[in-house]
């Protein structure tokens, strides 16, 4: 579980590619802070497991299902990365549930000043935005942010100066591919009400229902 909230910027070392699988060696600092074996890391929002460390980098596998689904197919020697540790008990919460697990990718669209903000707006999938609501949270590259308005093929956020400048969205441009997880807290409720629906549909409550069992 993680809660968006960037604790550094790091650094592609090493890309080792294999059939449709990879693993990433990422310069860092901070999150190698008592890390360990099998410790979970976001690396631009996406939940992968340590595998590697040493006192300035560490080793994640990639499979084939994350980097169809990411867009850390994308990454390069030396490209930047967004990097958070997973949240620990008794640590202060200052985001959202983030689960680390990509419901797709969207495009930058635009990028302007407002004030002394930036306004992105990002198009996404329709069975993303679906999750997507004015003032609901969204993960963007693993950032824990506030959704300002939504349309149907985009939404858009605004960023203050202190979060562009300690994450990439200080790199990122028109035509930049994004990860995107959705409130997970949404899905749940979607399942929960898709499921009750189906069962309504399978057995409706009518009075023959009720005589047929002995309540009417």
């Amino acid at each position: 579980m993680f809660t968006g909230i960037i604790e550094e910027i790091g650094y592609v070392r090493r890309i080792t590619r294999g059939d449709k699988w990879c693993v990433l060696e990422i310069s860092a600092a901070k999150v190698l802070r008592g890390v360990k074996l099998g410790d979970s890391i976001a690396v631009n929002g996406t939940c992968l497991t340590v595998t590697q460390y040493s006192d300035h980098h560490f080793s994640v596998d990639v499979m084939p299902e994350t980097l169809d689904k990411t867009s850390l197919s994308l990454l390069s020697p030396g490209s930047p990365v967004n990097l958070e540790r997973a949240l620990a008990a008794g640590d202060r919460f200052g985001g959202h549930f983030v689960s680390g697990h990509i419901d797709g990718t969207g495009t930058i669209t635009a990028k302007k000043p407002y004030g002394n903000a930036v306004l992105f707006e990002i198009e996404a999938p329709e069975e993303v935005l679906r999750y997507i609501l004015p003032k609901g949270s969204i993960a963007v590259d693993g950032i824990s942010l506030t959704v300002v308005s939504t349309t149907d093929s985009h939404f858009t956020v605004s960023i203050i100066p202190h979060t562009v400048k300690e994450t990439l969205l200080q790199y990122k441009n028109q035509g930049d591919i994004v990860n995107l997880e959705c409130d997970m807290i949404g899905k749940y409720i979607e399942r929960f009400v898709s499921a009750r629906e189906h069962e309504k549909r399978k057995a409706p409550i009518t009075i023959d229902f009720l005589s047929e069992h002995g309540f009417a």
